[in-house]
């Protein structure tokens, strides 16, 4: 009796309900909205037309899609290990510079990256041109180039733009790992191929395989780089079965084949890692000595990690640089100067939104005696794993209903018509921005708030302050650099993001990327090329972030 009173009083204060954990369960829930909305819609469709899918489009979906996660995996996971490794334990000239520069092809996106690519290439473009000129040959007839819009570009394209991610995490793994390690397996007679195979390889593998998974998520999640090449992946799919065939269902159904995807991605990381758990002595976390490489293989070396900086960044900026600066007024453009106002101030929305909501949800768990925003947190930074299309998918319809439900009430009671509020707005937008991004911001301050004792908190309160107070007066200033990380993240994100904008977006409304992709897809790259820019230049911004953080 005494046991089942003791329990009954332990889970009522466990599920203690307080201002702080109603606010965080809240923020947890709309985050986690969307995906629920997805769900229902595709167990639930009005019209159903899976068996149709099954038999006629999925599968060329399905197919596609998995044989780009797989190759942009392979290419990304060797060229960021490869230089990675090249980087950590062999000194050889311009070393330094490499090192950070290897990470700038994270401030392009794979769509720009892809228009640049087929300018290029393309029969018209540069480089056949100069092949044409050069050995006299009056049309394709005449000589043979591969087909620019296909498959195997886009794998290309896709992996020069995600590698970073695999390198960033490899780097910083090799760099931490005890230098001695490796010494002694080379001083058994292990050739340096060998002990960097069985030695540090399998140590770094569980970084490794963190990085890839991203790659794998990232290259589902494209949409503007696999559309330009002509490539029918799933993300494409919910585009047209939505927009084209006009059925939602249908387009949640094929939104939870990837989401199905994205938790097999996760599932098999964690699996994958979890018998690679490394333990090292502090001690032994020896920066790693470099062997000097010789002169002419250094230089070697050097062009082999310059190759994927080539490919991923100095082509397609010099591209659209090429383009921007010789287009006259472009600068000036009416369109172009609106898309940008549009894209900054719709950036400014969604990460001060989103950022103010993780510092809520974050300071809601650490101040609530309640266990269930503490359950219900990690699973609402599922949204960044999500597709941006996903994501729209299961945006619209409850905004939709919540729309029509606030427009029939305000006529009841005023008699006047407000009409579509939210989806008539850039609500939708800034809403899908914030959940798609939240774990950005959530990650950011939660590290934050972690590294400084619960203590100050209850200090803060022993002097009077409500939680409210403390939070503004002392959580926030302390961890300010942090808050302002994640509103600059989440804001180069948010203007980077097409899909979602593509979907969600009401009529007249420009962003920069939708300006981009709606020049390109009219085959005017020129037209494209001053927001490219300025994409870009935004991009570098977060990759300045990284590379601070990740010295």
């Amino acid at each position: 009796m005494e046991r089942s009173l003791h329990l009954k009083k332990n889970l009522k204060h466990q599920f203690n309900w307080d201002r702080w954990g109603i606010f965080a369960v809240l923020i947890s829930t709309l985050v986690l909205l969307p995906i629920a909305t997805v769900v229902w819609m595709a167990f639930f469709p009005v019209e159903n037309i899976w068996p149709h899918l099954f038999a006629t489009s999925l599968p060329r979906y399905l197919s596609n899609s998995l044989i780009i996660m797989v190759s942009v995996a392979i290419i990304s996971s060797f060229v960021g290990t490869w230089c990675a490794w090249m980087i950590v334990t062999k000194d050889f000239p311009l070393r330094r510079i490499l090192e950070w520069v290897l990470l700038f092809p994270l401030a392009i996106p794979a769509y720009i990256g892809a228009y640049s690519f087929v300018d290029f290439w393309e029969y018209a473009g540069p480089a056949q041109t100069a092949l044409r000129d050069f050995f006299g040959w009056a049309n394709s007839k005449d000589y043979y180039f591969p087909q620019v819009r296909s498959i195997g570009a886009a794998i290309f394209v896709i992996s020069m733009s995600l590698y970073p991610y695999v390198y960033l995490l490899a780097r910083a793994a090799f760099r931490d790992q005890s230098s001695r390690t490796f010494e002694v397996s080379r001083a058994l007679g292990a050739s340096p191929l060998r002990a960097f195979w069985l030695v540090s390889l399998p140590l770094a593998r569980p970084a490794i395989a963190i990085g890839t998974a991203l790659v794998m998520m990232e290259a589902l999640n494209d949409f503007g780089a696999v559309e330009f090449f002509a490539v029918q992946t799933l993300t494409t799919g919910i585009f047209t079965v939505w927009l084209e065939a006009s059925n939602v269902g249908g387009a949640a159904q094929i939104a939870m084949v990837i989401f199905i995807l994205v938790i097999l991605l996760v599932v098999l990381e964690r699996f994958s890692r979890r018998k690679m758990r490394v333990h090292q002595r502090d001690n032994q976390s020896i920066i790693p000595t470099r062997d000097i490489l010789p002169f002419w293989k250094g230089i070697f070396v050097a062009k082999l990690c310059s190759l994927p900086i080539l490919f991923g960044f100095i082509m397609p900026f010099s591209i659209m640089l090429h383009h921007a600066v010789n287009v006259e007024g472009l600068w000036t453009n009416t369109t172009f100067l609106r898309a940008t106002w549009t894209s900054l101030w719709v950036g400014s929305f969604a990460a001060i939104f989103t950022v103010g909501a993780a510092l809520v949800l974050v300071f809601g768990i650490r101040s609530s005696n309640s266990i269930l925003p503490k359950i219900m947190a990690p699973i609402a930074t599922i949204g960044y794993a999500a597709p941006g299309a996903v994501l729209a998918l299961g945006i619209l319809l409850p905004m939709a209903y919540f729309d029509r439900f606030l427009a029939d009430m305000v006529e009841s009671f005023s008699g006047i018509n407000i009409g579509l509020l939210l989806t008539g707005s850039a609500s939708a937008v800034i809403f899908a921005y914030s959940v798609r991004f939240f774990a950005l911001a959530f990650g950011s301050i939660d590290s934050a708030m972690g590294r400084f004792s619960p203590n100050i908190g209850h200090a803060a309160r022993s002097l009077g302050m409500n939680p409210s107070r403390a939070l503004s007066r002392v959580h926030v200033p302390m961890i300010w650099s942090s808050i302002l990380i994640a509103l600059l993240l989440v804001f180069v994100d948010s203007i980077k993001e097409l899909p979602a904008t593509l979907l969600l977006r009401p009529f007249g409304f420009e962003t920069l990327s939708t300006q981009i992709y709606n020049s390109a897809s009219l085959e005017n790259i020129e037209g494209a090329s001053g927001a490219s820019i300025i994409v870009i230049l935004v991009g570098m911004i977060a990759v300045a972030i990284i590379a601070r953080a990740s010295r």
